[in-house]
């Protein structure tokens, strides 16, 4: 349903005139029954109302958000799948975990530990130590019943599958946004940041240059990620310095490297609309993909910024660039000199750490008209579900490798980069 808009403090909003609800896939009945083991109604209550926003005065109109995902109308045509890494094949017995199902499984297993820590940290959910414990004894049983018998929900695992197992015990359990108080943290220390970054890339004259120290800062800020383990560690212990990780990246070329073929298109094209799915929290957005796309306002595109409907991980949401984008404006409400007018906010209607393009909001579908480059930032979206997606016009894949099973599929090193640039 198209409904008019009205501006308010630059923030276009639409008043949604029904409750907007979003369900899980339909799985088959055993995946379900994990799903929606506490009761049929928990159905309704996995996704919470959510009221649509754009941050932009120049749209006029906009699709209400409904509780119907739909695909990603720039998909071309054949057999998508959101699934990058294949973990088995026909000729697999569906009764014994692949080798890939087992890494997979362990490594969400792994994870148990740091997500069981914060939610205990939770202070918005009362009792939260023991349903921490619940949700950490709860989630590894269901892994380890994979591993059992992988064929059990009636479909082939992949990493959507256990992905929306984890958020669904988490909400179960009451956690909403375990990882808050961290990207809180995150996100003002990237603030801070925020006019230094883009001053710095500013004073590169060679637009070819400058555009390489855009795509390195986009690198370093992805590395921000509470999903991967290791990197969990090392932010809890020592937290990690923006500029350093930019000067210390793996060097080039990197595991798949269409810098150089990138650069070429953006001396040549002008891109009038660009989409970009965002990834992480604190400097990934604030420090990689802001200054990136401040780059390309100012040669004149429209840009979207496709965020999560839900928490997920430290990704960041659509709720939380709703306050952020206001942080970082200067007195005349620029991005350090450059204006917002084109710049916009869009809720993807993804809930997870990955995404599968057939399942996002009206409202994104309907903002995707006329978009010339989309780009998909971050290992989850870039690498793992969608390496290889192809669209209906140029698109863009960037992200580090942080997780040795994706390194392992790729032949790269651990925190390689990934630039695939492919051109319609």
């Amino acid at each position: 349903m198209l409904r008019s808009l009205t501006t308010s403090m630059g923030i276009v909003s639409v008043a949604p005139t029904q409750t907007v609800v979003y369900l899980v896939p339909r799985y088959p009945p055993s995946i379900s029954t994990y799903l929606y083991a506490s009761s049929l109604t928990k159905a309704k209550t996995i996704h919470q109302p959510t009221q649509s926003y754009v941050h932009s005065k120049s749209v006029e109109t906009a699709i209400e958000s409904t509780s119907q995902l739909v695909p990603f109308p720039l998909l071309t045509n054949g057999n998508y799948t959101a699934c990058t890494i294949p973990w088995r094949f026909p000729s697999d017995d569906p009764s014994i975990p692949t080798p890939t199902e087992l890494s997979w499984i362990n490594l969400l297993l792994n994870t148990i530990p740091t997500f069981k820590k914060h939610a205990e940290n939770d202070t918005s959910v009362p009792d939260a130590a023991n349903k921490a414990e619940n949700f950490a004894q709860r989630y590894a049983r269901i892994l380890e019943d994979f591993k059992k018998d992988p064929a059990s929900q009636g479909r082939p695992l992949d990493i959507l599958i256990l992905c929306r197992l984890r958020e669904q015990v988490l909400r179960e359990q009451g956690f909403r946004d375990i990882f808050k108080k961290i990207k809180d943290v995150e996100n003002a220390n990237a603030i801070s940041l925020f006019q230094n970054v883009v001053h710095l890339n500013d004073a590169i004259e060679d637009e070819g240059k400058r555009l390489e120290n855009l795509v390195r800062g986009i690198f370093a800020g992805n590395i921000f990620d509470l999903g991967a383990t290791q990197l969990a560690e090392v932010f809890s212990r020592d937290g990690v310095s923006f500029s350093t990780t930019c000067q210390n990246l793996v060097p080039r070329p990197w595991i798949i490297d269409d810098l150089e073929t990138f650069r070429i298109a953006w001396s040549k094209k002008s891109w009038k609309k660009v989409i970009i799915f965002v990834d992480n929290s604190g400097a990934d957005v604030i420090l990689g993909i802001l200054p990136f796309a401040r780059e390309l306002l100012r040669r004149g595109s429209q840009v979207i910024l496709a965020a999560n409907d839900l928490p997920s991980i430290n990704d960041v949401t659509y709720s939380d660039l709703i306050e952020i984008i206001p942080k970082l404006k200067d007195e005349e409400g620029r991005l350090t000199g450059v204006s917002t007018s084109n710049l916009l906010i869009a809720n993807s209607g993804n809930d997870l750490p990955v995404i599968d393009l057939t399942r996002v909001s009206q409202e994104l579908a309907y903002l995707a008209n006329d978009v010339d480059l989309v780009i998909l930032e971050g290992m989850g979206r870039g690498i793992e579900t969608n390496l290889y997606a192809q669209f209906k016009c140029d698109s863009l894949k960037i992200g580090m490798v942080k997780h040795p099973e994706v390194a392992e599929f790729l032949g790269s090193r651990l925190y390689d980069c990934v630039i695939k640039y492919d051109e319609v």
